[in-house]
């Protein structure tokens, strides 16, 4: 659904200008990518150790996703992190505790898998918060799991990624939808395997 949004330019503007919570951050610059640094990992243990303290038994599943959580691959030094909640869209059960402990609600999307995104409080994170059974969820495992496994894919992605990361992006979520189509194209692979 969000792709069929985003596939006009001008209804995918009005629709992050939606969905954006507060004023869309302009990047106007190329994207930084560098080696995959295994302090990452560290990185994700202490944001999701105080994810659970914040939450306590509302965390139902939380995982590092994203390049920085694939061994061997270049990635922008932001951590992604997939936090899965009972229902995503049940704001007050969880986003003023979250908001409290310094976590910043950015993204609000609830067309799309009742998607929510933060930022952190002092780590520059993207925290993804969807609902148990969340189909979307379950593709960026696949997806980080597979590149995790798969060099060939590893490097078609990184490739591309770098390809992309020379271009001057307008808005940092514009280089994120330019890889769809090698995602989709990866995501392929992982699925004929199963």
């Amino acid at each position: 659904m969000r792709n069929k949004i985003l596939a006009n330019i001008d209804s995918r503007d009005d629709y992050l200008d939606k969905v954006t919570v507060g004023k869309r951050k302009l990047h106007d610059a190329k994207i930084l990518l560098v080696d995959y640094d295994p302090y990452w990992a560290v990185l994700f243990e202490r944001e999701a150790k105080r994810i659970r303290k914040t939450l306590g038994d509302k965390v139902k599943q939380i995982q590092h996703v994203g390049s920085t959580s694939v061994p061997g691959l270049c990635a922008k030094p932001i951590i992604d992190i997939l936090l899965i909640v009972a229902d995503s869209s049940d704001e007050p059960v969880y986003v003023p505790e979250l908001e409290a402990a310094g976590y910043t609600l950015r993204i609000r999307e609830p067309d799309w898998f009742q998607h929510r995104l933060f930022n952190g409080p002092d780590t520059d994170i993207h925290l993804h918060v969807f609902s148990e059974g969340s189909p979307e969820a379950e593709r960026l495992l696949r997806f980080r799991d597979w590149l995790r496994t798969h060099a060939d894919d590893r490097q078609l992605y990184a490739d591309a990624k770098r390809v992309l990361a020379q271009k001057t992006w307008k808005y940092m979520q514009d280089y994120a939808d330019a890889k769809t189509e090698v995602v989709q194209e990866i995501l392929k692979h992982a699925l004929i395997d199963q």
